[in-house]
């Protein structure tokens, strides 16, 4: 059967955080069988907050958590890598309330995991397979999930910018497709919400090297990874949101322009919908086994 996994070694990385510009210490370390992924706060006296739904928190242009009034910001793009390389039990170390943003994407934190490396346990892995459509929608955002044998994602955006109008993308995404074709998609916003944004205390840690910053006619700061890196973007937010249902998703998620406030509420109702999926154990596809792949963009600077 296809056991469950955590990581091998304890590693650490430094960074800035997205919204409050502090540099943050975050360490992963090894953790046991149904453990599941935990934020810990050391600044805080190691309290724990669960990756799980029931303790979202608010939703400001990132996916928050919370239990016992300590907090979490900013968590989706290392969920995303942690549960795209089949890792279930994890404890993330931090010593400030948001995950460092470093540079924009998840390829930071899976080269992290590749350093790490990846070990299996002894207890079968749960999969949340789809059999009945789960869908809701408020106004022209939509989001559903429907049957199918693999995990795939279909993303479409549409935003009033001439770069940006209408993207679309279909992954099936594994270990590898996520590695090369979500993992590098750097996170965006417009020039023109960058000084609101600050008025409001939001985005002091951001700058043109950890975001994809977008004026009037086109990208300010660099050229582009993917044509598409937009929407590729979106799909990691949704993967590292989905991440809160606590078992990896067998079925195919289809979103238009959601976002992480639809990505969470979607997850919340995933599973209180129980008549539509059910837990099984999967044999081991050799897909989803660990490997070592290049990692487009920025590989973090190591902790001491």
């Amino acid at each position: 059967m296809d056991a469950q996994r955590t990581i091998r070694r304890q590693i650490s990385c430094v960074g800035i955080g997205l919204h409050s510009g502090n540099k943050v210490n975050l360490t992963l370390k090894p953790a046991p069988t149904d453990f599941g992924i935990r934020f810990r706060r050391t600044d805080l006296g190691d309290h724990e907050v669960p990756a799980t739904v029931q303790n979202l928190a608010g939703i400001q242009l990132a996916t928050g958590l919370a239990s016992n009034e300590v907090s979490v910001e900013t968590v989706e793009h290392l969920l995303a890598a942690l549960v795209s390389a089949g890792i279930d039990n994890v404890i993330v170390e931090l010593n400030s309330p948001e995950v460092p943003i470093m540079d924009g994407s998840a390829a930071p934190f899976v080269y992290l995991i590749h350093e790490a490396g990846v070990k299996r346990l002894q207890t079968p892995r749960k999969y949340l397979k789809i059999i009945r459509p789960i869908a809701i929608s408020r106004g022209d955002k939509r989001i559903a999930l429907y049957p199918s044998d693999h995990f795939k994602v279909t993303y479409s955006i549409s935003y009033d910018h001439p770069l940006l109008r209408h993207q679309s993308r279909t992954l099936r995404i594994t270990e590898e497709s996520f590695v090369e074709e979500v993992a590098p998609a750097r996170t965006f916003t417009f020039l023109k919400d960058v000084e609101m944004l600050r008025q409001n205390g939001l985005a002091l840690g951001g700058s043109l090297e950890n975001a994809i910053v977008l004026g009037e006619t086109g990208v300010l700061n660099n050229a582009l990874r993917f044509e598409d890196e937009f929407v590729r973007h979106k799909i990691l937010d949704a993967i590292g949101d989905l991440a809160l249902v606590g078992y990896p998703v067998v079925g195919h998620l289809v979103a238009h322009r959601a976002g992480h406030a639809l990505h969470t509420e979607f997850a919340a109702k995933i599973l209180e919908e129980t008549l539509a999926w059910r837990l099984i154990s999967a044999p081991v596809d050799p897909a989803t086994l660990p490997m070592v792949v290049q990692v487009k963009g920025t590989a973090p600077r190591l902790a001491n």
